[in-house]
């Protein structure tokens, strides 16, 4: 059972290292656009190398398409945090409810009727 949860924990941490890689520049705007994308390839290596395990282990236990969809809902949930504690910016109610409707997609996903 615990196995089963493994990929999950993966996705975690790859999904944190994938925001910053993609995102955590933007606090640094003055930085060269170069040495950013240098930086940003090495954070992203990291995160291959917990996602590519991630989705390997979790293909035992979960479809491709279950896998991307438990990696969206990871990843919105991580950036949500990450843009408002690390970038400073507001989290609004179009936010919320852009992101709860497409948890109800991921839920279509794993419990939808057909």
């Amino acid at each position: 059972m615990f196995y089963k949860f493994t990929p999950i924990i993966l996705l975690i941490i790859s999904n944190v290292f994938m925001t910053f890689a993609w995102y955590g520049h933007l606090k640094y705007g003055n930085k060269p656009l170069i040495i950013v994308i240098l930086l940003s390839w090495l954070i992203a290596f990291v995160e291959y190398c917990f996602a590519v395990p991630a989705n390997r282990i979790g293909h035992n236990y979960y479809s491709a398409a279950e896998l991307k969809t438990i990696q969206e809902v990871i990843t919105l949930t991580i950036f949500a945090i990450f843009s408002v504690t690390y970038l400073g910016e507001n989290f609004t109610l179009n936010h919320f409810i852009g992101f709860l409707l497409i948890g109800a997609g991921a839920l279509f996903i794993f419990k939808g009727p057909f």
